[in-house]
């Protein structure tokens, strides 16, 4: 039986991957470096402790396990982070990219589906993007996936592997079982951070920028659901086993909720007010971004089942509160 290598998959979306995959009967092995994600989170999998750039390392993994496709999620995520250590972010998130890519390359693996971002996509003219939007990056992180989707177009091009790109908008939510979830410290996702402070992990939250031109003055965001974000993944891999060709595609729902909806949203499920303060912007924040994503529907046949704000924050907040009970946290972003 061949299996699924994926990297990163103790951490937030990872292990909803994980999960799903395992639960439909595939074998999965993960190797994720353990420093934002948890042990305790890869559930039904082996995990293997280590760098997805040490090349001499992913070469025995995927030739001891019969690795047939790669899912690759290992990378630093926080935007400040890349602009303060920009070096950081290029030498993890695509000098590791490279590595892997080579050790695949050394084993004949022939499938790829890569973790990228609508970071890629910058500023955008009219706070839409689909896959064919102009690729305009305004920081090292957007940067950093971008070089690695280049790389990986590159390779697929000399005919040794084909690709599945899925650019991320806002991932948000939790396993609706409560059985893993988002637990990263210091989260920046302002759904999981409005959802510390409900719970009172937090003094207060900010909105920074209330003179947007949007309805409410505050910023437009599409969140998907890491549920429905996963079930994309594994329909990338059922696409390439298929002999598929390669895609790109923008993973969210088509429309979007405001900083100020999701806060009353928070507000209001959780049963408590919040203290909010309002802060001017930050540079580089966009008015609204919203996924045009019809060729992730058409292509792959993907339909969202969690394509709702309430059940969004329903499930973040549970898991918020499942963590006050827990000792320790047993799942982070990769």
């Amino acid at each position: 039986m061949t299996t699924v290598l994926v990297t990163g998959g103790a951490g937030y979306i990872g292990s909803h991957v994980v999960q799903q995959l395992v639960a439909r009967g595939d074998r999965v092995v993960v190797v994720d470096n353990l420093s934002t994600g948890f042990r305790e989170a890869v559930r039904g999998a082996e995990l293997i402790v280590g760098n997805v750039g040490d090349m001499p390392l992913m070469t025995r993994v995927i030739a001891e396990n019969d690795v047939d496709a790669v899912m690759h999620f290992a990378a630093h995520t926080v935007v400040p982070d890349s602009v303060a250590d920009p070096l950081r972010y290029y030498g993890n998130n695509t000098c590791n990219t490279r590595n892997l890519l080579a050790a695949c390359a050394d084993a004949g693996v022939d499938k790829f589906i890569f973790s990228s971002t609508a970071a890629v996509y910058g500023l955008t003219d009219e706070g839409s993007a689909d896959e064919d939007t102009p690729t305009r990056p305004i920081n090292p992180y957007g940067t950093s996936k971008l070089m690695s989707e280049t790389m990986l177009r590159d390779h697929c091009a000399t005919g040794a592997m084909r690709h599945v790109i899925l650019r991320y908008f806002n991932v948000a939510g939790c396993d609706p079982l409560g059985r893993i979830g988002h637990s990263t410290p210091q989260a920046t996702l302002l759904v999981k951070v409005v959802c510390e402070h409900a719970v009172g992990k937090r003094a207060s939250i900010s909105i920074f920028g209330t003179d947007y031109d949007t309805p409410d003055g505050t910023g437009i965001r599409d969140f998907i659901h890491v549920e429905d974000l996963a079930n994309a993944h594994l329909r990338s891999l059922d696409h390439l086993r298929n002999n598929g060709a390669s895609l790109t595609l923008n993973c969210g729902y088509g429309h979007g909720y405001s900083v100020r909806q999701v806060i009353e949203a928070v507000q209001r499920l959780g049963g408590r007010p919040l203290n909010v303060l309002e802060l001017p912007r930050r540079p580089g924040d966009l008015p609204m971004l919203i996924a045009r994503s019809e060729r992730l529907k058409q292509v792959l046949g993907w339909q969202p089942r969690y394509d709702d704000l309430d059940i969004i924050v329903g499930t973040a907040l549970a898991w918020e509160h499942r963590l006050l009970d827990l000792a320790e946290p047993i799942a982070s972003v990769a």
